[in-house]
Order: structure tokens, then C-alpha cells, then sequence
């Protein structure tokens, strides 16, 4: 990865005052929300900074059994939409690139990764915490940019760079939606049309539950998740894999659901994995 340093010292020397590297890491198969990342990411960098967008399939990051083979990849439409988007450098190194044959040491966030995704998902948070903190010393990015529907991912990273003392800000940009509140997400392109069109339901239980809160005060977390199953499990192809109510900032389960509230799901559809969350301060 020598070759990076040259655009990196590049980006340094550009202009003159400030003029930070801001990252946008994806996993490619960009869509409106993805751009909007970059979006926020030329904000926060301003006229002298530089926008950087890796694009990497990780594949330390993905399970025995998952979809690790048949991630879409495509990217030349990939590589169109950085530039429309106006990003200064798109970085894509391949697997060999980032890791050697005989790699042996990994980043591991211990407490918020155990629970949520982490608990099904194992290893899954090590995976991302190595790649991004690889991503972190091969960009020497100031700013990294994330998105708030892989809300647990938010959380890790933002411990991750407390506890190592890593030279970025975390910025963290809302969740982009379909006109009908789906989440964005590259994996639903997985989905088949019925289940495209139940998936929706995920957006309204999470809202319904936070109506149910908003209007009560507080609640046991208890009756919250399993008003939200019930109203996820309506449609007949959502399958669900966890609804969980926690505090937003330390990921710890709520036993009364009052306070700086999150409640996120995971659901099947098929053999696709849908997440979302909803935050209720």
C-alpha cells in the first residue's frame, strides 16, 4: 500500500490552511445513501479538504454461510458515482492488498460489539474494526463519515478510536430512505418483489414504537419489543432474528425504555438480512 501515500501527501500539501482528508468507507453497490455520505463528507471537508471513498468487500468481515461471494461488486457504475458525487480519490484495494497470506493480528471492540448483530454475527465486528482502523492509517484520514442505520457499527468505531487514541473524528450521517421508509441498503437488491414489498413493515413497527413511548412517558422494555415482533411479524415472509431496546450511546439492554432510547431490529426476508433502528432521546 506504499502507492497511497503519494496521494495522501498530495491532499496534505493542496492549498494552504486547513485542508483535511475526510473518509468515506462503503463496501461498493453505492446507492442515494452512500451518496449522501460523500455528500456530508464535502461539507465537513470544505473548500481545501479532500474526499476519499475506499470501496472494499471485506472479507474478514463476513461469517461462515454468509454472502461474502455474492456481494455486488460493480464497479465501474460504482466508481461513475464517486466521481458524480464530486469525491477527490476512490481507493479500491483488492484482498491481497490489505492483508498477507500469513495475517495474524485483528482490532477487537469487546463490550457494545457482543450484543445486536454481534451476538448472531460472530466475529463480524472484528473484522470491521481491523479494516477500518487499516483504513484509518492508510488514508491518515481526519474525518471518517458513517451512516446511522448500521447504528452498532456507529458505536464500535467511536470506541474503537476513543480507546486507541486514533486522530479521527467520527461523523455520523442520518439514514437515507425509500419513498416508503425502507431503509437503504445494498442488500436489498437481494430481494425478491413480495418480499420487497413487506419490507417496509420494519420502518413502520419502529415508528409505531416510538409513538407508543413518546405517548406513554415509559414503557418496560419488554412490552416495546414484543409490540414491535407483533407488528413485524403481520407480514408473513418477515422472519425476525432480534428486536432489542438499549440505550443508545452504551448499547446496554433497557429494562424501562424512558431515556436516550434505541430500539433495532434485524429481520429476514428469505435469505436476506434486514436491519434498522430507530432513535428516541
Amino acid at each position: 500500500m506504499k502507492t497511497v501515500r503519494s496521494p495522501v501527501a498530495a491532499a496534505r500539501l493542496a492549498g494552504s490552511g486547513p485542508h483535511p482528508i475526510v473518509l468515506v468507507p462503503t463496501m461498493g453497490a453505492l446507492h442515494e445513501g452512500h451518496l449522501s455520505l460523500i455528500c456530508h463528507a464535502k461539507i465537513l471537508a470544505g473548500r481545501k479538504g479532500c474526499v476519499w471513498v475506499s470501496v472494499f468487500v471485506n472479507p474478514v468481515q463476513f461469517g461462515p454461510g454468509e454472502d461474502f461471494s455474492r456481494y455486488p461488486r460493480p464497479f465501474a457504475r460504482d466508481a461513475r458515482l464517486c466521481r458524480e458525487a464530486g469525491a477527490d480519490v476512490l481507493f479500491a484495494p483488492k484482498p491481497t492488498g490489505m492483508y498477507a497470506p500469513d495475517h495474524s493480528v485483528f482490532v477487537e471492540e469487546s463490550r457494545l460489539s457482543a450484543g445486536l448483530c454481534g451476538a448472531s454475527r460472530s466475529g463480524h465486528f472484528r473484522g470491521v474494526c481491523t479494516v477500518v482502523a487499516k483504513l484509518f492509517h492508510l488514508t491518515r484520514a481526519d474525518i471518517a463519515v458513517f451512516g446511522e442505520k448500521d447504528w452498532q457499527q456507529l458505536a464500535v468505531i467511536r470506541r474503537m478510536v476513543r480507546d486507541l487514541d486514533f486522530p479521527v473524528r467520527i461523523a455520523a450521517a442520518p439514514t437515507i430512505r425509500e419513498p416508503d421508509g425502507l431503509a437503504m441498503s445494498s442488500r436489498n437488491a437481494y430481494l425478491a418483489t413480495e418480499e420487497r414489498a413487506q419490507a417496509p413493515v420494519l420502518r413502520r413497527a419502529l415508528l409505531a414504537a416510538r409513538e407508543r413511548l413518546l405517548s406513554g412517558g415509559s414503557l418496560p422494555a419488554s412490552r416495546l419489543v414484543q409490540s414491535v415482533i407483533r407488528d413485524i411479524s403481520r407480514r408473513p415472509l418477515a422472519v425476525v432474528d432480534y428486536v432489542e431496546v438499549v440505550d443508545a450511546d452504551t448499547l446496554a439492554p433497557l429494562r424501562c425504555a424512558e431515556h436516550n432510547v434505541l430500539v433495532a431490529v434485524a429481520v429476514r426476508f428469505g435469505k436476506t438480512r434486514l436491519i434498522d433502528n430507530i432513535h428516541i432521546p
